[in-house]
């Protein structure tokens, strides 16, 4: 069993992946929700991890790093904020002050130096590869020297769940970290970028994509600058979804899915659904309004005029299709919250809470216990099961042929 810790864990979702491949124990989990009192979320993963590992709800800020020296941890996984990554320089000179005080990314980067995991899996929205919005690419540029100068390489891919026959249109972005004195680096020294990303690396085997590629945005090859104060102060970068770092160098490709057949939001719904959940007149006229098309005359703050306008959104959600993402709003009366048709009664409803955990590949009241109002929040916040098992059991499948390369080239240990 692989030892593996994960931060920023909301309701387990990592978790949940990792251990449906019988390969990991979490032997320690965070989930801290900053300025409430209320502790939902991590109520909910203490409950349904009871007495497998430790649960810390504490700021992840001052926890204590040292605790997990010599634990044999092999794996750092979580999903965190997209924040303002930029870095300054010290009064002294010296190498650059990591970013602004709350910057979450900087405690991974903390835990990954003290604990040394061979591999590091985490994800954020796919904007973070344009941010900010004045330097495009700054923030994830960021994110890839600070890896390079902690010796490891880094594959990333923005995946859209429902292309990989989950039942959700949810695009996100997800990085793999691996270090460099590793044999599944060793190995692939001299194969190009191209091949890894379509053949040899991380993401090709439990993502298949099409041998051609994208026409409009073709793929580049940089080199990051040493110095991470100088990446944050001049270095942008038009990011594809699909990259790989090795020693600074940059490859990055837009890369076409093999699509695989989706579930269909029809697949998911509940039966014998309460009432609560359906949809009256003055309810209903309000989504229609706010789903259909519209162009409204607005002042800005300068006094400019402007019509706002925006395009009709499908009302109610075909059945026959996955769900569109889901946010943290859903349930309230609002533009991005899913309307449907009910199978049984005809009438228009929202999801329950139930179907939100079924869009997410939760296992049915995953997150019972709390108010609706915080499922639906929770859900928002989570990630897709599904893929995240996929990825566990490419790390075991990477942990495997090292395994293997090391015993047919004992030599190699002196390596390592």
């Amino acid at each position: 069993m692989m030892k593996a810790i994960e931060l920023f864990a909301g309701v387990g979702g990592f978790r949940l992946g990792l251990e449906a491949t019988k390969g990991f124990d979490v032997i320690w989990g965070n989930q801290w929700e900053p300025s409430k009192k209320a502790q939902d979320a991590f109520d909910c993963y203490a409950r349904q991890f009871h007495n497998k590992g430790t649960h810390s709800n504490e700021d992840i800020a001052t926890v204590d790093e040292k605790q997990f020296t010599d634990k044999g941890i092999n794996l750092i996984v979580g999903g965190f904020p997209c924040q303002d990554y930029s870095v300054a320089r010290s009064l002294s000179g010296e190498k650059g002050i990591q970013g602004k005080k709350g910057v979450l990314f900087w405690e991974i980067m903390r835990l990954v130096r003290e604990i040394r995991p061979k591999y590091v899996l985490l994800e954020n929205v796919d904007r973070l590869l344009k941010s900010p919005s004045k330097q495009r690419g700054r923030d994830f540029s960021i994110m890839l020297a600070s890896f390079r100068d902690e010796n490891y390489s880094v594959e990333w891919r923005v995946i859209n769940a429902a292309e990989y026959g989950q039942a959700q249109r949810r695009r996100r972005i997800f990085i793999f970290a691996i270090r460099n004195d590793t044999p599944y680096i060793k190995h692939r020294e001299k194969v190009d970028g191209k091949t890894m990303l379509h053949e040899k690396g991380f993401f090709a085997n439990a993502f298949p994509v099409l041998e051609e590629i994208a026409e409009k945005h073709r793929p580049a090859t940089i080199l990051l600058k040493e110095d991470i104060v100088e990446v944050s102060d001049n270095f942008s970068m038009n990011y594809r979804n699909a990259g790989i770092m090795r020693n600074g160098v940059i490859y990055t490709e837009e890369l076409l899915p093999d699509v695989e057949e989706p579930i269909t939001l029809g697949d998911i719904l509940e039966a014998g659904v309460d009432e609560k959940y359906y949809l009256h007149d003055a309810a209903l006229e309000k989504f229609k309004y706010l789903k259909g098309p519209k162009k409204i005359n607005r002042i800005s703050a300068s006094g400019h005029q402007y019509v706002f306008s925006e395009g009709g959104m499908a009302f109610p959600d075909p059945l026959d299709r996955p769900g569109r993402t889901m946010l943290t709003s859903e349930g309230t009366t609002n533009r991005s919250t899913h309307v449907v048709e009910d199978p049984e009664t005809g009438r228009l409803r929202l999801l329950t809470p139930v179907e939100c955990e079924r869009l997410n590949g939760f296992p049915d009241n995953w997150t019972s216990g709390m108010t609706d109002r915080m499922r639906y929040f929770c859900m928002g916040n989570a990630l897709v099961v599904g893929l995240i098992e996929r990825m566990a059991n490419r790390i075991l499948d990477i942990e495997e042929e090292d395994q293997v390369s090391i015993q047919e080239n004992p030599q190699q240990l002196e390596l390592f």
